[in-house]
């Protein structure tokens, strides 16, 4: 599929990361966010649980891939400046947010791009609307690209749920929701 669902947003998600520092991509994929990372001027650990998709990885200077589980790791305490998560978090407890809080640096950007099922009205009205975009981004992308070899799973929280957590975990964040059946949820440490 050309038309990537998370590459739309990887501009708004730069926009929060710093210049420099120490930056940590949970659920990397292939890595294309994680280079995008390291080009600003970013160290970047960019880690994923599947072989397939660390061994598909293109190699960037300033990015180490890590073949792992981020919910076995043991982060070190304070020392990220960035961290990321496009469409990975459904794929842990969401309490794995309690671990990467805690990993930033003073200062610190810990952005989710997450996805969520579609449970109440408001839900599907977002979804009427992205269906027809999401057709024409589709169209106007065919032919470009490869299709990513990224387990796929379906998320399980509703955005509600989301929020709830989020307010216990990551005090102070902020929970937007986004076309194409997303949601950006920023907490700053």
């Amino acid at each position: 599929m050309a038309f990537d669902h998370n590459d739309h947003y990887h501009r708004a998600l730069l926009r929060l990361a710093p210049r420099d520092g120490k930056a940590l991509d949970v659920g990397c994929g292939t890595g294309r966010f994680a280079r995008r990372l390291a080009a600003r001027g970013l160290e970047v650990d960019a880690v994923d649980p599947a072989p397939e998709v660390i061994e598909a990885a293109a190699p960037a200077p300033g990015v180490r891939y890590l073949h792992a589980d981020i919910t076995d790791m043991e982060l070190p305490q304070g020392h990220y400046a960035y961290i990321s998560c496009l469409a990975s978090i459904h794929h842990v407890p969401f309490g794995t947010v309690a671990a990467l809080r805690d990993a930033l640096a003073p200062g610190g950007v810990l952005a989710i791009l997450g996805c969520y099922p579609e449970r109440t009205v408001t839900d599907y009205a977002w979804s009427a609307v992205a269906i027809p975009v999401n057709a024409a981004a589709r169209l106007a992308n065919s032919g470009r690209g490869t299709a990513s070899p990224a387990p796929v799973r379906q998320p399980e929280m509703s955005l509600e749920e989301i929020r709830q957590e989020a307010g216990v975990l990551l005090p102070g964040s902020t929970l937007r929701r986004l076309l194409f059946w997303r949601y950006l949820l920023v907490y700053r440490r």
